[in-house]
């Protein structure tokens, strides 16, 4: 087993998921199987409880763990189907060695962080990639971060105890650009490296993140000062089109030929021929359309990360080109659905939670279902459909969710039995995967996936009240996937609509670039199609 270790240093968001995911590809390209893993150092135990202005979105993995948006990249760059075991934050650490402590397993010792939190923190990569090749290990956050020492101290250890020939660490940099100046500046680059180095680790491989190209003369002055060979300074500059360029570009650096050779791993040619297709697609499309993505988180770029991703992926299978538009539901109570929605040719409505925005996302889904625009509602944009198809169709104008008016007279929307009589708000919604029989073998999502069964990832508490179905599809509304097992309604679909679904679960977490949601591709082909 071989472990690689990315680390990041001067700033943080500068793409060390991306670097990871992107590694995982370049490895699989080369016939290797990998597992990746993301270490948090934040004391909260998964971020399913943080607001997404806090951390972006929550990505959900398929046994139900509530995890970092990175694993999204992962899962998205490689053919790894992650568990809980590919995540790690220093709350989950100090809660099981807490735990162990009560249990009085540590036999009367004190315990400390050097050894019991780090054994911990190695005990879980050991765990990680039973079948792989090479384990790789984002480390979160910035290198000198009080609260990711004990994280870095746990590798320092573990390179120790395996040798450096099964060992490499990655450090991704920004190398700035100043303006005034016109230079790029490796002074931040080189204090980074110093407090690893510090902390008893030499980088392997320098990964520079920069907005221009950086010459032969900084990249000798960045392996002089920062001690790695040459060929190991590998340049990461910004992209032009899209993220799924950045297998290409990093295989064009050799990184990763430096990887294999210096691990010593045995692998075939790497192939990239996916990668630079799903590019040439992205650059040169035939087709254009405009989706309108209307939330309450419109200003963080990654608070709908992967409904963004998964519409790029239904562009890509489409040979379309999607301009995503971020629209504020609230922005939509104040100046109503005409100045805002009348040039979107499809519309989403994404999960969320809270009573804010409600009302708007109501009324642009009455407009998307009046005026024949192709929609697409996921998780409370499910809820959203039923409320206002209540309202506006079956004359229940008092309809709503029991999440925002507790007492409403008619709950379309409710509570599940099982969510009740819980008190505590993290990990305890109906979370992970769930099976769901798709009813209609005439409907547009029954062509849209081809089978009868299907397995999507959930994130909620509330269900649609089946007392109300007959009324549903009486009026046109019909029921087009179910669990079967929980009695749960999961999909549904407007009759007489150029394309109009909504859906319990979130599809966006299976789209993959080469292997976009059947879902999402069919709406994009609706919105083409409706143009």
């Amino acid at each position: 087993m071989k472990y690689i270790f990315i680390t990041g240093g001067v700033v943080s968001s500068l793409g060390k998921g991306l670097t990871t995911g992107s590694l995982g590809a370049l490895l699989e390209s080369r016939g290797l199987r990998v597992c990746l893993q993301k270490f948090d150092p934040y004391l909260n135990i998964d971020p399913g409880t943080m607001s997404p202005f806090q951390h972006g979105e929550v990505y959900v993995l398929k046994d139900g763990t509530e995890t970092d948006l990175d694993l999204g990249h992962y899962e998205r760059f490689t053919s790894c189907v992650l568990s809980k075991k590919n995540t790690l934050t220093s709350g989950q650490i100090y809660e099981a060695v807490l735990q162990k402590e009560r249990r009085g397993d540590y036999l009367g010792k004190t315990v400390q962080v050097i050894p019991h939190v780090t054994n911990e923190i190695k005990e879980r990569i050991y765990n990680a990639g039973e079948d792989a090749d090479a384990v790789i290990t984002e480390i979160g956050g910035t290198t000198g971060d009080i609260e990711g020492l004990p994280f870095l101290e746990a590798l320092r250890q573990l390179a120790l105890e395996l040798g450096h020939e099964n060992v490499l660490f990655i450090h991704v940099t920004l190398i700035p650009y100043l303006r005034a100046a016109g230079e790029l500046k490796t002074k931040p680059t080189q204090q980074s490296v110093a407090k690893l180095r510090e902390i008893g680790i030499q980088p392997d491989i320098i990964v520079c993140r920069s907005e221009i190209p950086i010459n032969d003369d900084m990249r000798q002055k960045i392996s002089l000062f920062c001690n790695v060979p040459l060929p190991c300074v590998v340049e990461e500059l910004d992209l032009t089109c899209s993220i799924y360029e950045l297998p290409s570009a990093l295989h064009r650096e050799n990184f990763d030929e430096i990887v294999t050779q210096k691990l010593k791993l045995n692998s075939s040619e790497c192939d990239i021929s996916a990668w630079e297709n799903i590019v040439r697609r992205l650059k040169s499309p035939k087709n254009f359309c405009k989706i309108g993505v209307i939330g309450k988180y419109t200003d963080l770029q990654d608070a709908y990360k992967s409904i963004h991703e998964a519409l790029v992926h239904g562009g890509i299978e489409n040979d379309s080109s999607v301009e995503i538009i971020n629209i504020d539901a609230e922005e939509i109570e104040e100046k109503g659905c005409a100045e805002l929605l009348k040039s979107m040719e499809g519309l989403l409505i994404p999960g969320g939670f809270g009573a804010r925005g409600i009302n708007g996302k109501i009324a642009a889904t009455c407009y998307a279902r009046e005026n024949k625009v192709p929609f697409f509602g996921i998780c409370l944009g499910m809820q959203i459909t039923a409320i206002e198809f209540a309202r506006n169709v079956l004359g229940l104008s008092d309809a709503n969710s029991t999440e925002m008016v507790p007492k409403t007279s008619n709950p379309v929307v409710h509570m599940m039995k099982a969510q009740k009589n819980i008190s505590d708000k993290g990990g305890t919604m109906r979370l992970g995967a769930f099976n769901c029989k798709l009813l209609h073998e005439g409907s547009r999502t029954f062509q849209a996936y081809n089978t009868q069964y299907i397995s999507e990832r959930h994130r909620h508490r509330y269900e649609i009240n089946n007392d109300y179905l007959t009324l549903f599809e009486e009026h046109g509304m019909i029921v087009a996937g179910k669990n079967i097992e929980l009695d749960l309604i999961e999909i549904l679909e407007l009759r007489d609509h150029p394309w109009y679904i909504a859906c319990q679960f979130h599809p966006e977490f299976q789209s993959k670039p080469n292997k976009p949601h059947p879902l999402f591709s069919s709406f994009l082909k609706a919105v083409l199609r409706n143009k």
